[in-house]
């Protein structure tokens, strides 16, 4: 489907390429057209070039050899060349991932830590101040856009015309790389270091990374713990003398946790381009806004190939998903 939808977009794959061109003469340009088209392809059927695609990146199939001739078996997936930057896509995959995976490296733990803290104590005293204070404050979270809610950050939080407190764009400071990496005390006075200026600048993108997923957390893990508390076992438990934090988090909680662990079936495929906003507005330059660039100047090799990684994780993680169930609830069984 995204192999169609680039193809049948108006001038092709291969637009944003001759629009780099500028002013050429007809000649010049179709020349120039000629041979992108027989550099990457272009040239043939469609379904040629997605055949000519799907060989390139499996493991299994035709390879040239020392020669001209092809032969089958075994070898080396290829993921191919990027249009726009004339780099393999393996190398920008690369550069961009370890940026994405620190983002929400950093936002999944606090994500969960406090969307189960809240949720817990929200269910355990239902209809009090706490309850109510926290299921307001989630659903006007959650009806925030992030796209709105990282202008305002970056307009009133990092202008220099209001509170300028954080950086408005970037992973780090332009003079960092002289500083040591914790902080230290030199000749110049306090200096902030390599990992205090980084997470300095992180502070904004990952608050806007959270705050939605943390509240949407929340009221599902409220929900799930309702549905717990009133049930037998949970009756039976408090009937044997057991405190009502043991009752609440050794047997409602561990129920309550099937809801939580399909949701996480989510995360990791998302890892990848979950930040595709976040990077936007910050000007980081992770796994998602590689993917936006490369869909503004219809980068087909980028574009499949990160789809294809994210479907192959997405299966993956929904195997984790069935093999978390069965840990979690003893009265799910596989065999």
């Amino acid at each position: 489907m995204v192999f169609s939808i680039m193809a049948m977009a108006p001038g092709g794959v291969g637009a944003s390429l001759l629009t780099r061109g500028g002013d050429l003469r007809p000649e010049e340009r179709a020349a120039m057209q000629a041979y992108i088209n027989e550099r990457y392809g272009l040239d043939k059927p469609l379904p040629q070039q997605y055949l000519r695609w799907l060989n390139n990146v499996s493991p299994l199939g035709f390879e040239k050899d020392g020669g001209s001739e092809n032969h089958f078996g075994f070898k080396t997936p290829d993921l191919g060349m990027s249009f726009a930057k004339n780099r393999p896509v393996t190398e920008l995959i690369a550069d961009a991932l370890p940026i994405t995976l620190l983002l929400n490296l950093l936002s999944v733990p606090f994500i969960y830590t406090f969307s189960i803290i809240l949720g817990v104590y929200s269910a355990r005293y239902r209809g009090g101040v706490f309850d109510v204070g926290v299921g307001t404050t989630n659903l006007a979270l959650y009806s925030l856009p992030v796209i709105w809610v990282g202008t305002l950050c970056i307009v009133f939080l990092s202008s220099k015309e209001y509170l300028d407190w954080f950086p408005t764009s970037g992973l780090h400071s332009l003079e960092s790389d002289t500083w040591t990496f914790l902080p230290s005390v030199g000749r110049n006075g306090f200096e902030k270091g390599y990992l205090l200026d980084v997470l300095w600048h992180l502070f904004l993108p990952l608050m806007c990374l959270s705050y939605s997923s943390l509240a949407f957390l929340s009221k599902l893990t409220r929900t799930s713990v309702l549905e717990n508390l009133q049930s037998d076992y949970a009756r039976t438990a408090r009937a044997k003398g057991a405190s009502e934090a043991s009752v609440l988090w050794n047997h409602v909680f561990r129920n309550s946790l099937l809801p939580l662990i399909t949701i996480t079936a989510g995360i990791i495929p998302g890892l990848l381009v979950g930040s595709v906003v976040v990077e936007t507005i910050f000007s980081i330059d992770g796994m998602g806004r590689l993917v936006v660039d490369s869909v503004m100047v219809r980068d087909r090799e980028v574009v499949l190939s990160i789809t294809l990684i994210t479907s192959i994780l997405t299966l993956i993680s929904y195997l984790i998903v069935d093999i978390c169930y069965a840990i979690a609830d003893p009265r799910v069984s596989y065999e």
